[in-house]
């Protein structure tokens, strides 16, 4: 996956409402911008935004419903967003216990002079 595409999947993931978005369509199966609009607090014609966006990233489908789109959720781009997400959470950790352990050792040092 190339830095553009992680870029995009950070980003997609990182908005309030296309989590909630993507919550809704998982919950439901698929869904519609229409569908979608009336279940959250934004117009029908953010939401469109929002699933381009989403679907930018992979994380949902459109196939085409009559006058609009259904949309699905990728579950395989899904889990290689939770992937990296843990991925990232796991390496902040590790600097956070270096952090720790250089502060913990600097206190330790003013403490016997």
């Amino acid at each position: 996956m190339t830095a553009a595409v992680d870029d995009d999947l950070w980003s997609a993931v990182g908005d309030p409402t296309r989590r909630r978005m993507l919550d809704l369509l998982l919950a439901d199966g698929s869904g519609t911008a229409t569908s979608l609009s009336e279940r959250l607090p934004v117009t029908r014609q953010a939401i469109a935004k929002h699933l381009v966006v989403l679907d930018r990233a992979g994380l949902v489908h459109a196939a085409p419903a009559g006058r609009e789109k259904r949309y699905r959720v990728d579950e395989a781009q899904l889990a290689r967003a939770v992937a990296q997400l843990s991925s990232v959470g796991a390496a902040w950790d590790a600097r956070l216990r270096r952090i720790k352990r250089i502060a913990e050792t600097i206190q330790r040092e003013k403490d016997h002079q």
